[in-house]
């Protein structure tokens, strides 16, 4: 059996497939991509978008986070991530959609926003886990490549504040849920807790996470100062994560 997921490995949601592999003890290859080069082997792949992640599994091939974890239920019971309950069931897809709708897109505007604005921090950051010359490639195309990511994702001054509007009020909602109880649906981990904590992650930065993480001091400082302001709120889906990651 040969899995391969192709991944960035500063994505959120290669991080939602790569837990739950993990979680359900699935060994797996890591094909790790660079932004922007990553477009013709997706898409050759897929016949379809070029979005990340990718997950191969001896021929086939599954695209998205939410359809990677349908796809290992199915095929990987053991762990299971899906309630059998069907309310439980639909609660935990609901709130896996709503996050992977909003935290997703919300953390991808408002990080970016700032982090553009700092080549030096995320040039190491985009180029995680691939060969170390893209590095300075990525530098040396940086002026493009900020054109392109901006566009691509709509990030400006005015999305990445209503951005940041949203990941306040997703962050308030679920502390308040995980303060009350362990987990955002019935009594066990599901992929709604995944969802939450793996697209949350790169708020609190975890050591699991396959990327650099730049010092306090180089994070730009509008990030930092809400990153300091927002920790105490954060500490519950940081703790589930280091519980269940």
């Amino acid at each position: 059996m040969t899995v391969e997921l192709y991944q960035f490995c500063i994505s959120h949601y290669s991080e939602k497939a790569r837990w739950a592999l993990d979680y359900k003890g699935v060994n797996y290859k890591p094909i790790n991509l660079l932004p922007g080069q990553h477009a013709r082997t997706i898409t050759q792949m897929t016949r379809a978008d070029s979005s990340v992640p990718v997950l191969d599994h001896d021929g086939q091939i599954v695209q998205g986070s939410a359809q990677i974890v349908d796809y290992l239920d199915q095929m990987f019971p053991d762990n299971p991530l899906t309630p059998e309950d069907p309310i439980l069931r639909e609660q935990a897809l609901e709130w896996e959609k709503k996050l992977d709708e909003q935290a997703g897109p919300a953390i991808r505007t408002w990080v970016y926003h700032y982090f553009l604005q700092r080549p030096k921090v995320v040039v190491p950051l985009l180029a995680a886990g691939t060969p170390f010359y893209n590095r300075i490639l990525l530098s040396l195309a940086f002026s493009r490549v900020d054109e392109i990511m901006r566009k691509w994702m709509k990030i400006n001054q005015k999305t990445a504040d209503a951005a940041q509007q949203t990941l306040e009020q997703l962050v308030t909602e679920l502390t308040d849920i995980y303060r009350q109880r362990p987990y955002l649906v019935g009594d066990r981990f599901s992929r709604a807790d995944l969802a939450a904590a793996a697209l949350l992650a790169p708020l609190f930065q975890p050591p699991q996470y396959p990327v650099p993480w730049p010092k306090p001091a180089r994070i730009p400082k509008p990030v930092q100062s809400w990153l300091e302001e927002w920790r105490p709120k954060l500490e519950p889906i940081e703790a589930l994560y280091q519980k269940h990651r």
